[in-house]
Order: structure tokens, then sequence, then C-alpha cells
């Protein structure tokens, strides 16, 4: 198969010199740990001081990685990326809410970008993580089968009927629903909830999507259990597979209570996982959908090849691809100019409350091995080929 995520004409057709520079300077500064560290200290005690930063953050690591402040903000970022049949998900981006009026608020935000999937071409997928809608301490009692108070009961009531409202209004407007994984403590919880919206709303195809973290050694396993369910159930099953995003804080709260880590030994074996996974569901794309969320080039090619072996065509609508935003570039434009589906995660939300993901972003820039010198050799390539031209 051709090698086309090389192409950087393809890969930063959207960015002017200026983008171009700034992203090549923002990659710079991630990819120097201490920094990052110093630079994630800082910006949490400016927030928490309430010092006149939005600006400063806008302008620098915002703007690369999310679309806007709100909806409406992120409408002529996802225009622009269309141009070149890269598709949207509109992310809303808040973390680490607590109070029931944030949940509710996150829940109308949720069915607002179902409409605006709705709506338009360019948004295919809406999307949320399950502690957007109720506490993670609440997810972790419920998935270690705890009793709960009458409060607490209440409160999870409140957090299936939040659940069931979003994934019924995507179930009739026919949009697809792409549900976030997130730390491993409170996910059996969350998968239990989402195969149970699967079993409602995935009757004729794969509406509900779960999301499965291939670092954790556990996930193929599950995979395969939640098959069986499907085929005696009479559903399917839609799943992004990701490699994950909470390595540091697995290890930690593993080691602090004695338990075995639930993420893979080695990165080899992360990756060796996701192709399994990508092998088992593409083998039966019959009764699944597959939104590959991955930066990874191999991983990619391998899909593509089962497609081409397979004879599916590119734009089979089973079979979607996802990076995000401000990440990845040389594989998502890339694909899209070969025909295939793909979207990218574009966060959005309040500066403020949108910087727990940003922070993220970094350190997982920061600590995946080659992560940021891939970018940043594809930033330099491209800045290279304009001043020749």
């Amino acid at each position: 198969m051709d090698k086309i995520f090389n192409n950087t004409e393809v890969a930063f057709s959207l960015k002017s010199d200026t983008e171009l520079d700034r992203a090549y300077f923002l990659f710079k500064m991630i990819s120097n740990e201490p920094l990052v560290r110093i630079g994630t200290a800082v910006t949490n005690f400016a927030l928490k001081a309430h010092l006149p930063v939005d600006g400063l953050i806008r302008a620098t690591v915002f703007d690369h990685f999310c679309g806007g402040v709100n909806e409406m903000d992120c409408l002529s970022v996802v225009d622009k990326m269309y141009t070149k049949g890269v598709s949207s998900v509109l992310d809303y981006s808040v973390e680490g809410k607590e109070e029931e009026v944030q949940f509710d608020a996150a829940l109308e935000m949720t069915l607002k970008t179902v409409e605006f999937a709705k709506e338009r071409m360019a948004i295919p997928f809406a999307v949320f993580k399950p502690t957007g809608l109720g506490r993670l301490d609440l997810y972790t009692k419920v998935g270690a089968k705890q009793s709960l108070s009458t409060k607490e009961q209440s409160e999870w009531n409140k957090v299936l009927d939040r659940f069931e409202i979003i994934c019924k209004t995507a179930h009739a407007k026919d949009v697809a629903l792409l549900i976030d994984a997130e730390e491993s403590w409170m996910q059996d919880a969350a998968d239990d909830l989402v195969e149970d919206m699967m079993r409602k709303y995935n009757k004729e195809k794969a509406i509900v999507f779960n999301t499965l973290q291939m670092y954790r050694w556990d996930r193929m396993e599950y995979l395969k259990s939640l098959h069986e369910r499907a085929k005696k159930d009479g559903f399917y099953i839609g799943m992004k597979l990701v490699r994950g995003a909470y390595m540091e804080k697995e290890h930690k709260r593993a080691e602090e209570n004695g338990y075995p880590t639930p993420i893979c030994a080695f990165k080899q074996a992360t990756d060796d996982n996701y192709n399994l996974a990508v092998d088992y569901m593409m083998e039966h794309i019959d009764r699944m959908a597959i939104f590959a969320g991955t930066h990874n080039e191999e991983s990619s090619y391998k899909v593509m090849q089962i497609q081409d072996a397979k004879g599916i065509p590119k734009n089979d609508s089973r079979i979607w691809f996802g990076q995000l935003y401000g990440m990845s570039d040389n594989i998502s434009y890339n694909l899209a100019a070969h025909g295939y589906n793909v979207a990218k995660y574009l966060p959005f939300g309040p500066v403020r409350d949108v910087m727990p993901y940003l922070i993220r972003r970094a350190e997982e820039n920061t600590s995946v091995a080659g992560q940021t010198s891939r970018e940043l050799n594809l930033l330099k390539t491209e800045r290279s080929r304009r001043k020749v031209k």
C-alpha cells in the first residue's frame, strides 16, 4: 500500500504561514518536559488566582487545540476543514464538574450538538463524556456494586435519565453518538450503561458507540464478550478504538491502592492490542461499526489495508478514522484526500473550563514517545517546502 502520510502540502493546506509558525513554536515548547511541568503549574496558579491570562491562552494553545468557546464559534473551523473533506465532532470539553446544575448544562449542550450534527453533513457524530453527566465517584461506586444511599440512588437515576435522553434523541435524529472512555475505576458502570443503550438503540445499525482504551490489557476480552451478547440479543456494536490518555493516573492509583495496573506493560503490547481489536472488528464488520481514533500511522494503514483486501469502499459508513484537532493533520487530511471517512475531534468550551483538557493534551504529547518529534518534523518539512517554493 502506498505511504500517503508524508505529504505535508496536503496535511497543512489550510494553515497560513503564521499558523504554521505558531504550531511549530507550540510543539517545540511541548517537546520540553520540564517546561510543560512549569507551564502547567504556572497556568493553574494564574487561573486559580483569577489573573487575566485568558487572552494569552486563547492566542496560543487554545486556538491550536480547540475550535472555540462555544458551538457557534466552532462553525467557521468546521466549514473550513470540510472544504478538504475532513469532518468534525463537536466535543464539549469541560471537565471535572461535580454539581447537578453543571451536569444538566452538559446534557443541554450535548443535545444541542446532536441537533448540529443532524443539520450539517460536516458533523457526522455527537459525543459526550460519562462524567459530564454525573460524578466520577458515583460511577466508581456503582461499578464496584456498592450499595448507594437514598440520595446517591436519586443522583444515579438522574445520570440514567440523562443517558436515556441523549441516546433516544440521537436515535430519533439518526445521529451517531460517541461516548468517551475515562478512568478504569469508573468504566465498568459506564460500560454497563452504554451497553444498555446499544441494546435499546442499535437494533438496525450502530447509533451508540462506546470507547475501548486498548492500553488496557483486558479490553479484547471485553470486546469479545460484548460481541457474544450482541449476537444473542440482536444488536449492533459501535466502538471507538483508542490507545488511552490516563496512563500516569492509572499507574499511580494502582500503586497507591495495591492492585495490578490495568495498563499493558509495554508500548508494543498496547500497539498489538489495538491492532488485534482492529482485526476483530473488521472481521465482524457486518455487525459492527468502527471509529479508529488513532494518531498512529501503522494502525491507520492497517485499517486501510483490510478495507482494500475485503473490497470495502473507502467511504463505507461503518468505518471512520478520527484524530484530535491540532494533531496528526498528516493523517487526517491525507486520508480525506484519498476518499476515506475522517473526523477531527473539535473541543470547545470557555477557556478556563477547557484548561484540564488542554493540560492533558500537552502532557500526552510530552509522554508519548515520538508524538511531538513527528509533529515537529512534519511542520519543519512544510515550512522548508514553502520557503523553496
